[in-house]
């Protein structure tokens, strides 16, 4: 299937939620814990595909800030999974991490693993993986507004100019360099396992003319061939970006 993929038609970045650990332990008798575990463990085997591929970028969606409103007793195993996954991903020294989300809204402990992730890989030349923990889309850009906003400020910009300048282009422009993924392109294909078929706010910006894959498979249970599934058949699509 790989070899029948041309290079030209592949995406260089993916977008990808991570659904179905609940459900997958659920299926198999095991605690929400153990479900989380297995799909934290099948992190790394997809960046090795997306390697393969030579895809560039990955954004992966591991907590959204609706998810810090669980249970204590679920949430704290999460976040004490999602560290331990990102120091792996960090160690290995092949990957760039990059934590996208509202780190404020994090324990301190989680939020400082997430950063020296960060700063340990920041002069890794390999994928470039998003790591969105305590994510969320609408968070996002209103974050992207205030950061906005603040840099008039400090300019002196007064409310009358700035409302002057706020057409559609210049929101558009100006907000880009604000979100949490500045400077980076957006997604060309965003993949949901579990076969839920709607984005729960991610990356409401940046998706706006991706292509998008639903998998049936619960994430621990994706496999490499379920991927190239979803690169085959974002291949087969004609892309019109708007247009």
């Amino acid at each position: 299937m790989l070899r029948r993929l041309p290079p030209e038609t592949l995406p260089k970045h993916v977008g990808v939620m991570l659904d179905g650990n609940r459900r997958w332990a659920k299926a198999v008798g095991r605690d929400t814990a153990h479900g989380h575990r297995v799909g934290a463990a099948n992190i790394e085997p997809l960046l090795t595909w997306c390697e393969e591929v030579g895809i560039e970028i990955v954004t992966l969606w591991l907590l959204s800030t609706d998810n810090l409103n669980r249970p204590e007793a679920e949430l704290v195993p999460l976040l004490a999974i999602i560290e331990e996954a990102v120091d792996s991903l960090a160690d290995q020294r092949r990957w760039r991490i990059h934590p996208v989300g509202a780190l404020d809204l994090l324990p301190s402990r989680t939020a400082e693993r997430l950063k020296a992730a960060a700063e340990a890989t920041r002069d890794v030349d390999g994928l470039l993986v998003n790591v969105a923990v305590g994510y969320g889309g609408r968070r996002e850009i209103a974050d992207a507004v205030r950061s906005l906003l603040a840099e008039h400020i400090s300019r002196g910009t007064s409310l009358e100019e700035l409302a002057q300048d706020l057409t559609p282009e210049h929101i558009a422009d100006s907000i880009e360099g604000h979100l949490y993924t500045a400077g980076q392109p957006d997604p060309d294909l965003v993949i949901r396992t579990s076969g839920e078929q709607r984005l729960g706010g991610f990356l409401l910006w940046q998706s706006a003319k991706s292509e998008f894959y639903f998998c049936e498979a619960l994430w621990p249970d994706f496999r490499r061939v379920d991927f190239l599934r979803a690169l085959r058949d974002y291949a087969r699509r004609e892309r019109r970006l708007g247009r």
